[in-house]
């Protein structure tokens, strides 16, 4: 443990995903604290991946952060997220990153969201981003946090910043989608940077190590 973080000049934090855009909007979050951020895999180069089955967005990223714990040593955070629609029964939730397959791509699973939703109307197409985070810190000990953002989805995206559904989603009182904002500005409204933003009032008060 102490290797990896003197390696880097400061205490490390895992983030267990491979999204990349999302580990970004982590470590602008975090960087008045005195974490290194680095990914899983830059940490432990053979990392097993995490079969995301879970129900919720807590089991997910209960299961990302426990299974990071465990290889590195280090204090894990984990997110899990995604895109709930009231006019699909709150879905794709927990499936977003797969609502068009196992293997799609951010621009399949636009494709699909507009395909579910093109015989619905503006009025009727609220949505809303989730996120919840887990942090497991160096004792195993477990902290929980989450954010919401509201919304509505458009009929064809709109912007090149963000991933996932950015270009979709319109946050409500704005009127710029997600992609169109830079990540700054983003960060500050969004579903992550909310869940974020409560999970560093807790690490002022509270070291991970």
């Amino acid at each position: 443990m102490s290797a990896v973080a003197g390696a880097d000049g400061n205490r490390v934090l895992v983030v267990s995903t491979g999204n990349v855009g999302k580990t970004k909007e982590i470590e602008e979050a975090l960087a008045d604290l005195s974490y290194r951020v680095r990914m899983l895999r830059d940490v432990v180069q053979d990392a097993p991946e995490v079969v995301e089955d879970g129900d919720t967005f807590l089991a997910n990223a209960r299961k990302k952060a426990v299974a990071g714990y465990l290889v590195t040593g280090l204090p894990t955070l984990a997110d899990d997220s995604g895109l709930e629609v009231e006019a699909l029964a709150m879905e794709p939730g927990v499936h977003s990153a797969r609502y068009a397959g196992p293997d799609a791509t951010d621009a399949d699973n636009n494709r699909r969201l507009l395909q579910s939703l093109a015989e619905v109307p503006q009025e009727e197409r609220g949505a809303q981003f989730r996120s919840v985070i887990v942090v497991i810190d160096s004792r195993g000990n477990e902290i929980v946090v989450e954010g919401t953002c509201k919304g509505t989805l458009l009929t064809s995206p709109r912007g090149e910043g963000g991933f996932g559904y950015d270009p979709l989603f319109l946050p409500e009182g704005h009127g710029r989608t997600f992609a169109e904002m830079a990540s700054t500005e983003k960060n500050v409204i969004s579903h992550r940077g909310l869940a974020l933003a409560n999970l560093v009032r807790i690490l002022e008060e509270r070291d991970l190590y």
